[in-house]
């Protein structure tokens, strides 16, 4: 069964049409030749592919290129006679043939590459860095999703996203500006807020070498864009306390938050805490749906202006299963 369709606004529809047919046109696909070569789309992708992979089957570059057997077979076969492809019998399998890449086709490939790379760095150029990650992380997005509305697979977490776990240099300052970026744009929190936030990391981050604390960050595009940690020490009492939950814009709605929760829930759960707790305030909804996804219930609220702005703040407790830590 395929996923569930969400739903989409036209007008978010029409911006992305126009929008592909402007990179069509400006990556010059109407062209006979591409990349400034002589060569087709078809043949400059195939090189691409052949030479990423190193060696690499017909069977699959007809399934990266998403082209009939016979049309690849076809592709192969002008690319040898170029001289840019060599057949050779498949280390893996003798019935079968591996491509791979001539010297000319090497040559040919670097070419592409430093064209290619020079097109999108002058166009990222153009664009603060915020705006650079933004277009690199909804390309990544939605070149994925489409590949997922062809095969019917649900969409995985995000494709140039990764989850890992403990301190990271520059960890302390970027869940501090990431906090207090968001906050201060949908809340309005100021200085009070961000420091506090800072000095919670910093305090926090030494006590890691103990083992009921942990941290996990997430990366993308070699940048932390993500973090949630389990401090299992500032509650005592066998209580643990989920702190420092955020995603940047980009990487909510991709299942990474789930993710990042559920190993949080895992690693109290193996460390033997009877209860989590975690504070936040009324109006973060995804975030509470996720939450209660998870088990934790709200046990308490109350209003409070610490932060410069009146919200209803909120408690939420998760108990640990019966069999948690066995």
């Amino acid at each position: 069964m395929g996923q569930m369709m969400l739903a989409v606004d036209n007008e978010i529809v029409s911006h992305i049409r126009a929008a592909s047919r402007r990179l069509v046109r400006e990556l010059g696909f109407m062209n006979r030749t591409l990349a400034g070569t002589d060569y087709s789309a078809s043949a400059v992708h195939a090189v691409i592919e052949i030479g990423a992979a190193g060696r690499i089957s017909a069977k699959a570059l007809s399934e990266i290129l998403l082209l009939e057997k016979s049309t690849v077979s076809r592709l192969v076969q002008s690319l040898v006679v170029r001289g840019l492809v060599c057949e050779a019998r498949s280390e893996g399998d003798g019935r079968s043939k591996d491509l791979f890449l001539t010297g000319a086709g090497e040559r040919l490939h670097a070419e592409i590459a430093a064209f290619a790379e020079s097109r999108v760095r002058n166009a990222l150029g153009q664009l603060p860095p915020d705006e650079q990650l933004q277009v690199a992380e909804g390309m990544g997005a939605y070149s994925h999703a489409l590949a997922a509305s062809r095969t019917g697979a649900a969409v995985a977490l995000q494709p140039d996203a990764q989850i890992l776990t403990g301190f990271k240099p520059g960890l302390i300052g970027r869940i501090a500006e990431m906090h207090g970026t968001y906050y201060n744009r949908h809340y309005g929190f100021g200085p009070v807020f961000e420091a506090k936030v800072a000095a919670g990391v910093a305090e926090f981050a030494p006590r890691l070498t103990n083992s009921c604390n942990e941290i996990w960050h997430i990366e993308s595009y070699g940048r932390i864009a993500g973090s949630l940690a389990v401090d299992g020490e500032d509650l005592g009492g066998g209580r643990a306390h989920l702190r420092w939950f955020i995603l940047e814009d980009g990487l909510r709605g991709t299942g990474l938050g789930n993710e990042l929760v559920k190993r949080a829930v895992a690693f109290c759960d193996a460390c033997g805490f009877g209860e989590t707790h975690l504070w936040t305030f009324s109006g973060l909804d995804a975030a509470r749906r996720l939450y209660e996804r998870h088990g934790f219930r709200l046990t308490e609220e109350y209003h409070g202006d610490q932060w410069g702005t009146r919200l209803l703040e909120q408690r939420f407790v998760r108990t640990a299963p019966s069999n948690a830590g066995q």
